[in-house]
Parts: C-alpha cells; sequence; structure tokens
C-alpha cells in the first residue's frame, strides 16, 4: 500500500508537532532534573552538619559507650521532632547496628561507606548520594559524621534526608487536586499555544500552497496560459516578503512562458504556410522546367531552331528562378540559425554607395528611374560587413526598381543619427497600405499592390534583409502612401574618419 505524500503544510506541521512535544519533553526532564537536583542540594546544606552536632552533643554518642536500644530510642524520639529523617549507626565496616525504622521493613543489613567518607572528606561536591536501606536501588542524600571512643573509630552517625515518609506526602501533594489543576492550565495553554502556532503556518504556508496549484494547474493545460483559467495573482514585487517576491516572479514567468507559447504556435504557423508557399513556388518552375525539357527530348526533331531556341530560353529562365529561390532559401534559414559570422571593416559608404548605383545602372536605364546618391552627414565612415550590407542595398533597389513605374525617381541618403549614421533607401513608386506594412518583413508576403513583372519573386528578399540589418545592431523601417513611393530605413556604427581602422 502505498503511503500519501504529505504536502508541504502538513510535513511542517507534522514537524513542529513533533518537535514541539520532543522540546517539552526535553525541557520537562531537565526542568524535574535541575529543580530536584537543586532542592537536593539545598537541603543537604542545610542539614550538612546535623549528624556531626548529634554525634558531638548527644551523650550516648559522645560517651562512646552504646547502648543500641536507648539508641534507638533517641532516633525515634528524633524523627518524631523531624519525620523527614532516618536515623542509622553504622559500624566501621558499614554494618547497621541501631536504626530509627519499624521492624522488617530494612532491606539491606550493610552500607556502602564511599558515599560517607566523600561527604567526611569533601563537601562541596553535592548533592551527594548514599544507599537507602530500605530500597534495593534508591538512594538519597544524606548527612554523616563519625562516632570515636576516644581516638578508635566506633563507627558513623548515618542519617538519609528525605525519608520513606517525606516521599510519601510530598507524593500525596503531588497527586492533589489543585496540584493537577495547576498541570492541566499549564497543558493546555502548551496545547493552545501549538495550535496557534500551526494555524500561524498554515497562514505562511497558505501562499505557497496557491502557487504549487497553480503551477500543477498550468503544467496540466500544457503550459497554456488561456486554456489553464490560472488567475494571475497581485503579487508585489518591491515587498520583503520572499513569497510575495516568489509569486511575482511566478506571474512573470507565466507571462513570458505563455508569450513564448503563442510565439510557438505563430512561427510554426508561418513555417507551415511557408512550407506550403515554397512547395508550390518549388513546383512550378520543376514543372515547366520539365514540360519543356520532355518536349524537347519527345519532339525535338520536329520542332525548329526558333522553337527549339524558345524552349531552352524558357527552360534556363524556370531554372534560374528555381536556382534564385533555392539559394534564398538557403541564406534565411542560415541567417535565422544565428551562427552567420561577420567580417567588419571600416569605409566609407558613399563609395558603397556609388558602387550599387552602378551596378543597377543598365537595369534601370531600361525603365528610366533614375537612381541617386546623397549624403547629409558631417562623415560617412561606418563599421559594417561590406559584403552584407551590399547585400541588403541589393534587395532594396531591386524591391524599388520592380515597384517604381517608368520615369520614377530612386535615392540613397545618408543623414545624421547620433552615434550612428542613417542609410536610408527611397522610391517614387506605388506605395505600400498602411495595414500592410508590418507584415513585409513576413516571409513569402508579398503586398496587393506588388508590381508584376515576367519574373518569379518569392516574398524573401526583405525578410533576408531585415535579418542582415539586426546582425549590425539595427532593424529596417519602413514608411509609405499610396502613390507616393516608400522608404526603408536602418543605421549603422559609425566611425572617426580621420582614423577609420578603429
Amino acid at each position: 500500500m502505498r503511503i500519501p505524500t504529505l504536502c508541504f503544510y502538513q510535513r511542517l506541521a507534522v514537524s513542529l508537532v513533533a518537535g514541539f512535544f520532543l522540546v517539552i519533553a526535553l525541557l520537562a526532564a531537565a526542568s524535574s532534573y535541575l529543580q530536584t537536583a537543586i532542592q537536593r542540594e539545598g537541603e543537604q546544606r542545610l542539614h550538612l552538619e546535623l549528624a556531626a552536632h548529634l554525634a558531638n552533643d548527644n551523650p550516648l554518642l559522645k560517651t562512646g559507650v552504646y547502648d543500641y536500644d536507648a539508641l534507638k530510642g533517641l532516633f525515634h524520639t528524633l524523627m518524631i521532632l523531624g519525620p523527614s529523617f532516618e536515623f542509622y549507626f553504622l559500624g566501621p565496616q558499614g554494618d547497621i547496628l541501631s536504626y530509627s525504622a519499624e521492624p522488617g521493613t530494612l532491606i539491606k543489613k550493610q552500607i556502602d561507606l564511599s558515599p560517607i567518607k566523600n561527604l567526611i572528606d569533601d563537601s562541596s561536591q553535592l548533592p551527594l548520594y548514599g544507599e537507602d536501606p530500605k530500597s534495593e536501588k534508591n538512594t538519597k542524600i544524606f548527612s554523616a559524621a563519625p562516632v570515636f571512643d576516644g581516638e578508635k573509630l566506633q563507627g558513623y552517625l548515618y542519617i538519609i534526608i528525605g525519608g520513606e515518609e517525606y516521599d510519601s506526602i510530598i507524593e500525596g501533594i503531588q497527586r492533589s487536586k489543585g496540584v493537577q489543576q495547576f498541570a492541566m492550565i499549564i497543558l493546555a495553554g502548551l496545547v493552545f499555544l501549538l495550535f496557534a502556532l500551526l494555524l500561524l503556518f498554515r497562514l505562511l504556508t497558505a501562499p505557497l500552497k496557491r502557487l504549487s496549484d497553480d503551477m500543477d494547474i498550468f503544467r496540466a493545460s500544457g503550459f497554456n496560459l488561456a486554456a489553464s483559467g490560472v488567475i494571475l495573482q497581485p503579487w508585489k514585487n518591491d515587498s520583503r516578503n520572499e513569497v510575495q517576491r516568489l509569486g511575482f516572479s511566478f506571474n512573470e514567468m507565466l507571462k513570458h512562458i505563455d508569450k513564448q507559447w503563442q510565439l510557438i504556435k505563430q512561427t510554426d504557423g508561418q513555417r507551415r504556410s511557408l512550407l506550403t508557399d515554397l512547395s508550390h513556388d518549388l513546383r512550378t518552375p520543376l514543372a515547366n522546367l520539365q514540360g519543356f525539357i520532355e518536349t524537347l527530348a519527345i519532339r525535338g526533331q520536329d520542332l525548329s531552331a526558333q522553337e527549339q531556341k524558345r524552349f531552352i530560353d524558357i527552360s534556363l529562365k524556370n531554372l534560374h528562378n528555381l536556382k534564385r529561390l533555392i539559394d534564398q532559401i538557403f541564406e534565411l534559414a542560415y541567417l535565422e540559425s544565428g551562427h552567420v559570422k561577420m567580417k567588419l571593416e571600416s569605409f566609407l559608404l558613399n563609395e558603397l554607395l556609388h558602387d550599387i548605383a552602378a551596378k543597377f545602372a543598365i537595369k534601370s536605364k531600361d525603365k528610366n528611374i533614375q537612381i541617386h546618391v546623397k549624403v547629409r552627414a558631417a562623415q560617412t565612415y561606418v563599421t559594417a560587413d561590406i559584403e552584407k550590407l551590399e547585400r541588403i542595398l541589393t534587395n532594396l533597389i531591386e524591391n524599388a526598381i520592380r515597384h517604381t513605374p517608368e520615369g520614377g525617381r530612386i535615392e540613397m541618403l545618408i543623414t545624421d543619427a547620433g552615434n550612428r549614421v542613417g542609410l536610408s533607401v527611397i522610391d517614387s513608386g506605388v506605395g505600400i497600405a498602411k495595414e500592410e506594412l508590418q507584415r513585409i518583413f513576413d516571409a513569402r508576403y508579398q503586398a496587393s499592390n506588388t508590381e508584376r513583372d515576367s519574373n518569379t519573386h518569392v516574398g524573401l528578399g526583405l525578410a533576408i534583409s531585415q535579418k542582415l540589418v539586426e546582425l549590425f545592431d539595427g532593424q529596417l523601417e519602413v514608411t509609405s502612401d499610396l502613390g507616393m513611393g516608400t522608404t526603408f530605413y536602418f543605421t549603422l556604427a559609425k566611425v572617426d574618419h580621420a582614423n577609420p581602422d578603429h
């Protein structure tokens, strides 16, 4: 049978109760022992010289001639005057020669003299206990003195302090109703204290239990905050209460996990959509390529040279589109992997922009589009990876040319941005609707006003550009008005033009 696991409060309560009663038992035992020891020591010190005074002052003992019957009568008389004492006269070897007890009550006939001699030799270490002639095992505090006849030792006067009658009276007092009531009051007070402590622990552990329950519910829901139904408690982070701070951290953790969970679901949805779209984009040029190649292979001899050339050109075009798509897929996957290495160097930014403008001179001329480079910054030395920066600008310029009608204008503008350099690519094209601006950096998204041409565009260029800009500790921003054009903007790290190598 499996024993159920106790909760934190139950374990704390059991530990508290066990520890409480253990401490009470130890305190009671220690208190009783100390009280008895102090009482015995006080009584023994008070009556320490009693035996010596009797031995020196009483004629029966002082003369050295002992009438044991007379001595027994003396002991009886002394017991009447002091009922808490028992009197014994011992021989030199500890034999009991005379005593004050009733006949037949003695169990021992001889007493060990070692405690008696220790008391006579050194009375500083009290209490000292001697044997009780009426008990086999009990010991009692005592007073003792040697009795001499001249120089000859005749024996010892041995007086038990707190004899059998005394113990009987004490036991009766302890069993009295008043003492029992007092003990019950003390016990009731301790029990009340115990329950008060248990209630206090209950109050202290209740927030922890609530936290634990919320964690269990949250875990059982698959770490979905909305589905779990967990109500976030108003924990305080600035409290000196550790539980409050723990609860606040738990709330923040729930929010963070839920945010990450929603992001994972969103990313998974985007991944599925991306795979679906990419599989379609891959299938289209492959199908076209397959169709034209099969036509050439089967009917090539029946086609004219002009038709064969047209089929080959179309196949090459589909092949280039397929290669371009695959290259972009691998490039985006590489950027998202987080293992991109940067080759940073300092260079003059406007020189790179003029090179890029020259690279697109023929393509822009075909659409009668002008590309200009403008500089509005005090200096244009930047630190960046030239290859990746050129990739960003190439994507942006290609995108601008595709969406700018004939006779339009594209401008690459350099501006000051505090301790960085701002770089803008501005076109006078068709623009982008405001509700679509935040989605144009999503892979495979194409705005509704995209200009169509004879080439296939898979919509990965801006997503790649955004990832590359993030490598430069920047953010690719976009502003646009329909019919007025679009501006893409990001910043680069600035270097001192006087010392561009640093």
